[in-house]
């Protein structure tokens, strides 16, 4: 099968990158979320995003307005009625994820394939709530998403050969590197970035040293581009704290026991760069 009508639910930072990157490879994208304002501020970041990428030389102006006019909001998930292939991108909350799949899995054709962009819940769990787990996938996307290469494409235990190979091409498509791997808590990418982020916060929580230290070490010492904890205020300390919670329950070893220093700054809404405070404080 090939997809040419290609929706996403959200359009938060993760949503609308994936939706650019969609828009930019050819497909016709719809795009929805709870409220025209949130899909009119999506919709200004997506050209924001273009614009570097024209400035940069890697698409001409007349890619860039090609690509915003294949994309359509709305509101309404009756609007994917039509769409080949749908990627659920909302909060990664295991109950809101449940309920737009559900209604998604009784709105699309048979032949339809759902996509979950979640970075830790089972797919297998997921794919459960539908009549289509056969036509299930975990295509989990990186931040940010126009920039970022790698594309986790999950396997539940269900999910069909045919499946794997339409979504693999997609991803392809869509320019990024599609890695297959297995329905495990975490997939690859968070079963071992969240450890170490985890640890990090526990390095400050146990006063070994302070934010700053701990990314310095980690930038000048092991080369890494970003330290952990800027990293952890730029995925959102809420998505770490729920990616450790489902490593936590799904392996039933301490190893993966939240911080109580990313507890505590959790409850009290410091989340990071998206709500101006977390381990840093942003403007």
């Amino acid at each position: 099968m090939e997809v040419q009508k290609f929706g996403v639910v959200g359009a938060g930072q993760m949503g609308n990158g994936i939706a650019h990157v969609a828009a930019l490879a050819g497909l016709e994208v719809v795009l929805s979320d709870v409220s025209q304002a949130v899909l009119d501020k999506a919709l200004a970041t997506i050209a924001k995003n273009l614009d570097r990428q024209v400035a940069k030389n890697t698409i001409s102006p007349g890619d860039k307005e090609a690509a915003l006019a294949r994309i359509t909001t709305t509101t309404s998930l009756e609007s994917f009625a039509p769409c080949d292939l749908v990627v659920e991108a909302v909060v990664e909350d295991f109950a809101i994820k449940a309920e737009v799949l559900r209604q998604l899995d009784g709105l699309l054709a048979s032949q339809a394939i759902l996509a979950s962009n979640t970075s830790s819940i089972s797919i297998t769990k997921l794919a459960a709530l539908t009549k289509r787990p056969d036509r299930f996938i975990g295509m989990h996307f990186f931040n940010p998403v126009p920039v970022m290469q790698l594309v986790e494409l999950v396997r539940g235990i269900a999910t069909a050969p045919e499946t794997f190979a339409t979504v693999e091409s997609l991803a392809k498509r869509m320019g990024k590197t599609p890695v297959e791997v297995n329905d495990f808590p975490g997939f690859v990418s968070n079963r071992v970035l969240m450890p170490m982020i985890n640890e990090a916060m526990y390095a400050v929580y146990e006063g070994v040293a302070t934010p700053e230290a701990v990314d310095s070490v980690m930038k000048l010492g092991m080369n890494h581009p970003m330290g952990p904890l800027q990293l952890a205020d730029f995925i959102g300390l809420d998505t770490c704290l729920a990616i450790l919670k489902v490593l936590y329950e799904g392996f039933g070893d301490p190893k993966y026991r939240p911080c109580p220093l990313l507890v505590k700054m959790v409850a009290a809404g410091w989340l990071g760069r998206k709500s101006g405070r977390g381990f840093y404080q942003y403007s």
